[in-house]
């Protein structure tokens, strides 16, 4: 990759680029750090939450501020 871009693209050894086609082109940027796989792996590291109702998280939040506060 020529200096100029590599420049204008702010990477350099041991960077991470990512391309895609379009086309008859190549487009090439920097890559982020983490990718949205890593994130959702860190926040939901034993799979996605369980589905709760509307219901079920007003009782939740009750709880919460019940055991926080000791009040109702």
């Amino acid at each position: 990759m020529p200096a100029d871009i590599r420049k204008r693209l702010g990477i350099g050894p041991g960077s991470v680029i990512e391309w895609d086609e379009d086309g008859d082109k190549i487009v090439v940027r920097k890559a982020g750090k983490y990718t949205f796989e890593d994130i959702r792996k860190v926040l939901f590291p034993d799979g996605p939450p369980k589905r709760v109702s509307l219901k079920g998280l007003k009782k939740g939040i009750e709880q919460y501020i019940l055991e926080k506060h000791g009040r109702r």
